[in-house]
């Protein structure tokens, strides 16, 4: 059964979304990136190998969910 004929719809009225700006003071806090930071210094200080992977999960974690507006090579570089 085809309804494509039936179809309410209006193709000629559908306009594509646009996301609003948002200002950077506004974007969540990264607290992956932060517990990253915590962690590696607690397995470097204490050499806890632990904290140390655990560090390496978190870093990775943020990189991951890191905008492609925040991509720079020098905050990638910083957080490896």
């Amino acid at each position: 059964m085809s309804s494509a004929g039936n179809d309410p719809r209006q193709p000629s009225a559908a306009k594509p979304y646009v996301a609003p700006p948002v200002p950077p003071e506004s974007l969540p806090v990264d607290y992956s990136g932060f517990i990253a930071i915590i962690f590696g210094v607690a397995g470097a200080m204490l050499r806890y190998k632990l904290c140390s992977w655990l560090a390496v999960i978190c870093c990775a974690h943020s990189l991951v969910n890191m905008r492609n507006l925040e991509t720079d090579l020098k905050q990638i570089s910083t957080a490896l």
